[in-house]
């Protein structure tokens, strides 16, 4: 049972009425990993129409990221020592990491689909570890992250990562291996038991065989190899013929396109929009079959059921708010980019290392299922996590710039960058932009008010003169640490841990 019960009634109609600063906000959280004050404030002044194809088309516009030097190196381009060669290889590992990361933070829709399908088309680097292999399954997701299904589909299954991580290159026409067969279907089309037999399994594990030659040397590409392929006749989903590995995914698309189309469209209503798309008490399974309609119409091409999901009235509605929880990646990226400080690539490689300790390590699933998301990401364990690095990162911030802090807090207060008298004013103001849908209870505001009045009440500047006006402001010593100390709490609060 999920946290949140999924209460949206709305349609899957175009949303044509204005744009805020909490709707603007909601779309770069779920298109992205969130976006600046000033990137809000442009994006409330736009229709939700616009702004929702602008970023569709930027994202189909993004070029994938730069093959680094050793995108086609083997084992023979390693040291012949094993512990320089490991060396070697986990330096280039990291280097990929951050170039990967560095995109997640600044290309919004583009590397928010690539990152998902990264959880859907899994593959785990530590089983197949060659870099190789990791830059072209990399490359392959950021290609088709808002292409053509069917091609995605086609592609992903050959990909080396794919072919070892699945045991593809184990996959002999006299002694088939099933594993891909199964999970092409049962996790990466289909849906667990949906529509499908053993017997289509079995046929289809014979029909992907061949693609077994591994060369000699060790992180080479696979190739086929015909005299390895059964060219016998199979029969899977009712029809008889002698299928290879394209003729399973024709044949997949042809004979099962209503229920491809209704499992790819529940995982994105899920990520995007709510984690609850079964209850009956909502209309999700109408969006969801609406969404799948121009899927299938659009011959599997995802952006345009990306631009009417995001486009909708339902994903704009309220109850849409706020009811994810932030997976780590999202608990530290979107801070990163909404409060908008200098981001050095310490910082991004401190996230990378911290989504690891919670759980989520840059790929690397703990298995083919992937990262199950939502409640998931809530434990004990990880909880006390969350708090604790959320408040290193903010004491590094204020340690090396606090002056970072006031330049937030103007911001957040004024998009003007004036400056304001009022402590609650501001206060309130930060708590707003931060968390989705504010804090729950007016007491829960006036506590977070009183830790930020804190710092220049202690010091004795705040006091009230006779015509109730407030000699604070913005400008003054302790204004920083207010920022500072407010953000630390807010880090702490069930709401921050929501998108």
């Amino acid at each position: 049972m999920e946290y949140f019960i999924n209460c949206n009634t709305s349609s899957l109609a175009v949303y044509t009425g204005p744009m805020d600063q909490q709707k603007a906000v909601h779309l770069y959280r779920r298109l992205g990993f969130s976006a600046s004050l000033d990137t809000i404030n442009n994006a409330a002044t736009q229709s939700a129409s616009n702004l929702v194809d602008a970023l569709v088309d930027e994202a189909l516009n993004t070029p994938a990221t730069t093959a680094p030097t050793w995108a086609d190196w083997n084992r023979s381009n390693y040291p012949e020592d094993s512990d320089a060669a490991r060396q070697l290889q986990n330096t280039q590992r990291q280097e990929w990491y951050l170039a990967y990361a560095k995109n997640m933070l600044s290309n919004n829709l583009k590397e928010r689909m690539s990152f998902f399908w990264s959880n859907h088309f899994v593959t785990e680097i530590d089983i197949y570890e060659c870099n190789s292999f990791l830059y072209h399954y990399t490359n392959c997701l950021q290609r088709n992250a808002l292409g053509n299904f069917k091609t995605f589909v086609e592609e992903i299954g050959l990909t080396n990562a794919m072919l070892y991580y699945l045991d593809g290159v184990y996959n002999n026409g006299n002694n088939p291996n099933e594993n891909y067969a199964r999970e092409l279907y049962e996790l990466f089309t289909l849906g667990e038991g949906n529509n499908y037999t053993e017997e289509d399994i079995i046929d289809t594990a014979r029909a992907l065989t061949g693609y077994v030659e591994r060369g000699e040397i060790g992180c080479e590409p696979v190739q086929f190899d015909v005299t390895k392929y059964d060219a016998g006749s199979k029969t899977i989903f009712g029809q008889t013929d002698t299928f290879d590995y394209q003729g399973v995914i024709d044949n997949l698309f042809a004979q099962r396109s209503n229920e491809i189309a209704e499992f790819i469209c529940r995982k994105l209503y899920e990520f995007f929009v709510h984690p609850d798309s079964r209850d009956d008490a909502n209309n999700a399974q109408t969006i969801i079959d609406g969404m799948a309609a121009t899927f299938i119409a659009e011959s599997f091409e995802i952006a345009p059921v990306l631009r009417q999901l995001f486009k909708s009235q339902h994903f704009f509605d309220d109850e849409a708010v706020g009811v994810i929880i932030k997976s780590p990646y999202d608990l530290y990226f979107n801070l990163y980019n909404e409060i908008n400080f200098t981001v050095t690539d310490t910082n991004i490689n401190e996230a990378i290392n911290y989504t690891s300790l919670l759980g989520q390590t840059l790929f690397d699933p703990f298995d083919v299922a992937g990262w199950q998301r939502d409640r998931s990401w809530i434990n004990t364990n990880f909880m006390i996590g969350r708090w604790l690095t959320v408040e290193t990162i903010l004491q590094g911030f204020y340690d090396s710039d606090p002056e970072q802090f006031r330049t937030y807090g103007i911001q957040a207060a004024d998009p003007g960058g004036a400056t304001t008298n009022d402590p609650a004013a501001v206060a309130t103001a930060i708590i707003n932009k931060i968390l989705p849908k504010g804090l729950l209870t007016q007491a829960d505001y006036d506590t977070a008010i009183g830790i930020f009045r804190g710092p220049y009440e202690d010091n004795g500047v705040y006091e009230d003169d006779p015509s109730g006006t407030f000699s604070w402001n913005m400008m003054l010593p302790d204004s920083p640490t207010q920022v500072y100390l407010l953000l630390q709490h807010l880090g702490r609060q069930p709401e921050f841990q929501l998108k």
